[in-house]
């Protein structure tokens, strides 16, 4: 037995490390910081520190540009099919099905009548977690079936769009969307009515270089990714040294491609004033037709 003995002692408590709930943070893809996700969604989904616009849902999108409850959609049942029996990796049924859980839609567009400041317009909203956008054969049907609503009732209309392109899984009967769209658009422009588009990131390909491209006013958000082909796949067929800033909203409104360029808490002011300008010129040409 010892004769001297010492006592055991700490001056440091344990503790249980507390644990920060998963998905209350996130890293803006542009100024790299971390940022609290509550204050992005209360930013409409943009970043508090360098404006980052962030995607939105379909269904968000329609609650900043319409008056509340005033948006009735319209080919919600409508459905894509699958003609080549897509396997590949996943089969195209497979990918469908998950896009379908995930957005709570039955493909990447949202259709409707809608209203803003009591003005009645056709909206479309596509968006970009449905299997990116991709512009199928529901996509292509649905914005024609709106174009020709628009038509026929002599309201505006306004298309917001977001898109990786045409749907690889449907061939060709893709990429006559693309056509089909703007023929329905050829016949809105004979009726002398207002086509609005709001471009959002991204905006590539095939509905760039359809419908996107034709509106009378062609709006956008900073920064947004527009074009057709990528920078590297132009850059590896063309051998060109590519500018700065390349296919961004800011590069094409330089070039006169983009009429403006508009912050996402600025949208619903400046769509308001659009419609009501257009209308009302609209409006003055009846009473003097009479």
């Amino acid at each position: 037995m010892a004769l001297f003995t010492k006592e055991k002692y700490t001056t440091i408590t344990t503790s249980k490390k507390k644990e920060i709930p998963h998905g209350l943070w996130d890293k803006c893809p542009k100024c790299g910081d971390v940022i609290y996700k509550k204050q992005v969604e209360e930013n409409l989904n943009v970043c508090p520190k360098c404006s980052y616009h962030y995607p939105m849902a379909a269904q968000e999108r329609i609650k900043l540009l319409s008056d509340e409850n005033s948006f009735r959609e319209i080919d919600a049942s409508m459905q894509s099919a699958d003609p080549l029996q897509f396997e590949g990796a996943a089969s195209y049924k497979s990918k469908l099905e998950k896009s379908r859980a995930k957005t709570g839609m039955n493909d990447a567009v949202l259709c409707g009548s809608a209203a803003l400041s009591q003005i009645p317009y056709a909206l479309a909203v596509m968006d970009f977690r449905f299997l990116g956008a991709s512009m199928g054969s529901v996509v292509g049907e649905k914005i024609t079936r709106l174009i020709e609503k628009s038509a026929d009732e002599k309201i505006p209309l306004v298309i917001v769009t977001a898109s990786g392109g045409a749907r690889m899984y449907e061939g060709m009967l893709s990429l006559m969307q693309m056509a089909k769209t703007c023929g329905a658009l050829m016949r809105h422009d004979k009726n002398a009515l207002p086509y609005i588009v709001i471009m959002t990131n991204p905006t590539t390909a095939g509905v760039t270089a359809s419908y996107a491209s034709l509106g009378d006013i062609i709006l956008a958000e900073p920064g947004a990714l527009i074009g057709f082909a990528g920078p590297r796949v132009i850059k590896d067929t063309t051998q060109a040294i590519l500018p700065d800033g390349f296919q961004t909203s800011e590069f094409l409104h330089k070039k006169g491609m983009i009429d403006r360029i508009v912050e996402r808490k600025n949208l619903r002011k400046e769509l308001a004033s659009l419609l009501e300008y257009f209308t009302c010129k609209t409006k003055v040409q009846k009473s003097v037709s009479k």
